[in-house]
């Protein structure tokens, strides 16, 4: 039976159709790998999803983790599927073989961890979290401390977090004031509070791992005076048996609208609850240089805005795929053409407004997708291409496209879901239908981790400017040899092709405009429309490389799965592409409204 999580005949398409994914076994890292072993990696993730992660996705939204003032409570299966995906070695699957990983691709991992956020998002937030933290140590730590923090982590046994937000700072990572108190013995000693951190509490493993942003005594201000810190719930004794309680408190449980399985917390440090060594401070151990938190914490972040797209872009292809099922079982209502109204009613999929929402669905969640799986083979391109030039052009290319990826899904797929509420019609804004749940849940992911407005500021105020530009050459250039492909393929591909090289041009034309003024208040004050716009012509980019694919295949393996990818993009260009012109149109005129509306006025 075909699952309603995701399509296993779109991911065959996009990893072996198109990204071609078996060619990366050429390489040495990979080269222990096959297609055999991708398939049979992504077969395990389907199964670990089905049957551990998605059955208690409704239980875990029902029966919220709960803190009693001393523990938080939460059901079992959260953890026993976290066991599983632990044991699987799903969790270490891109790490080196020297840490215990697969070293599988990180396109193919991807394809894999999308399973389990499409069955279950809130479950899958732990492994996200805890890999991140993984990746940060094993690039900035010492070896001492990626023995003692890092391993466990791989074998599942600790978990991890990212300690950015307080509140009387939220995004504004600048007027954090955490302090950390050197110690004779090498050790820190923080003093803080820190908000929203996910994954902050709970009895899931033998260890919460935190890595904490704070200030050094002789720290700058601002973000350049921020150094980084791993902050255990639990500190090691000899051997790494479990020693004193850290000085790390739990004030309070966040109370979210979805996204209910992952705890969402208010920490405290430092306030004495537990007091290791007989005196208050929560005990901590600088990673790397003073004063390259946030640096090296951004190692973290990219990862996890990647991560979030990704997520946007489960959420949204599970209920467009539920929305799908529903539509072709309930029948409702003729075709306009019969006229007797005996004759049986037909499957509300036949109607021409549904299949609208339906092929508007389908044109989001599989071009975000195309775009989650191509920054996953950038990764690799920068972690394994022979050559340097192309290490160092899939990194900037991926620098490029990380606040759109993080972005474009989180905006696109939330609206996936949207559809597909009403797709169900009535039936959608009940509890009975998972599809609101997947509303819920992902209304987060245009928030967390960065909003949209800092993802647009970060695109146009760093990314498409950075190098003199190189940034956006890079991606220029890239977009560029597709256009040239499929004005060569001609045919179908021809007039998408056209219309994609026009709205690039505009892309460009409109980002020199912006900076022409010399004044960053106005470049930067339509920043979010930039962003919305840039990232649906990437999106119409991903949607002409997979209809390159389509035309130009010597014969279709799926006769099916490729008329409706030539369908799809023909959607994408003609529904969507077309919403930038009037955005561009916008920010070329250096609109100021925003920027002259007073408080007062509202």
């Amino acid at each position: 039976m075909s699952s309603t999580l995701l399509s296993r005949r779109d991911l065959r398409f996009l990893l072996h159709d198109w990204l071609d994914v078996t060619r990366l076994t050429e390489r040495p890292r990979y080269a222990e790998h096959s297609r055999e072993t991708f398939d049979a990696v992504l077969e395990l993730a389907e199964r670990v999803a089905t049957e551990h992660f998605a059955p208690h996705n409704r239980a875990a939204d029902l029966d919220e983790p709960t803190f009693d003032g001393r523990r938080v409570r939460m059901i079992p299966e959260v953890k026993a599927a976290l066991d599983v995906f632990a044991e699987t070695g799903l969790l270490a699957s891109t790490l080196d073989e020297s840490v215990g990983g697969m070293q599988l691709p990180h396109v193919v991992a991807a394809a894999c961890f999308a399973w389990c956020q499409a069955a279950n998002v809130a479950t899958s937030a732990y492994p996200m979290l805890t890999l991140g933290n993984t990746n940060l140590l094993l690039a900035h730590g010492s070896p001492a401390q990626i023995d003692t923090w890092a391993r466990p982590m791989i074998e599942g046994r600790f978990h991890g977090t990212m300690c950015l937000s307080e509140p009387h700072a939220g995004s504004s990572l600048a007027d954090i004031t955490t302090r950390a108190e050197p110690q004779a013995d090498g050790t820190h000693r923080l003093y803080g509070t820190k908000m929203w951190i996910s994954g902050g509490e709970h009895e899931l493993g033998e260890n919460i791992v935190h890595l904490v942003l704070a200030r050094l005594p002789d720290g700058p201000p601002g973000v350049k005076g921020i150094s980084l810190f791993i902050v255990p719930k639990v500190l090691l004794g000899p051997g790494g048996t479990p020693g004193d309680r850290n000085d790390v408190v739990l004030v309070g449980l966040n109370h979210k609208m979805g996204f209910r399985g992952t705890t969402n917390t208010l920490l405290g440090f430092g306030e004495g609850a537990y007091r290791p060594d007989g005196r208050a401070g929560a005990v901590g151990y600088l990673v790397g240089e003073p004063h390259q938190g946030l640096a090296q914490m951004f190692h973290m972040m990219n990862e996890a805005r990647i991560g979030v797209g990704a997520a946007a872009t489960a959420l949204g292809y599970t209920g467009y795929l539920k929305s799908l099922e529903y539509a072709r079982q309930r029948p409702q209502g003729r075709p306009l053409a019969a006229k007797d109204p005996a004759t049986p009613q037909v499957p509300i999929v036949a109607h021409p407004d549904v299949k609208r929402m339906l092929l508007a669905q389908k044109s989001y969640v599989e071009g975000a997708l195309a775009l989650v799986l191509y920054c996953g083979r950038l990764l690799d391109e920068a972690k394994s291409a022979p050559e340097a030039a192309d290490r160092a052009r899939a990194d900037l290319l991926l620098d490029v496209l990380t606040p759109i990826v993080k972005s474009w899904p989180a905006q696109w797929c939330l609206a996936a879901n949207d559809l597909a509420i009403q797709v169900h019609g009535g039936a959608g804004y009940t509890r009975d239908h998972d599809v609101e749940q997947h509303w819920r849940d992902n209304r987060l992911n245009p928030i967390h981790e960065g909003t949209h407005g800092i993802q647009a500021l970060d695109l146009l105020g760093r990314k498409v400017t950075m190098r003199d530009g190189a940034g956006l050459a890079a991606l220029v250039d890239a977009i560029g040899v597709t256009v040239e492909r499929a004005g060569k393929a001609g045919g179908e591909c021809a007039e998408p092709a056209e219309r994609l090289a026009a709205s690039v041009r505009r892309l460009t034309d409109v980002t020199r405009r912006l900076w022409s003024a010399g004044d960053p208040q106005l470049a930067l004050a339509n920043a979010t429309v930039y962003l919305e716009a840039a990232g649906h012509v990437v999106v119409a980019w991903m949607w002409l490389e997979q209809l390159l694919v389509v035309e130009t295949a010597a014969a279709a393996p799926d006769a099916e799965l490729y008329a409706g990818k030539r369908n799809a993009a023909r959607w994408f260009f003609r529904h969507e592409l077309p919403r930038t012109g009037p955005q561009f149109d916008l920010l070329a005129s250096l609109d100021r409204t925003t920027l002259e509306m007073r408080d007062a006025w509202f």
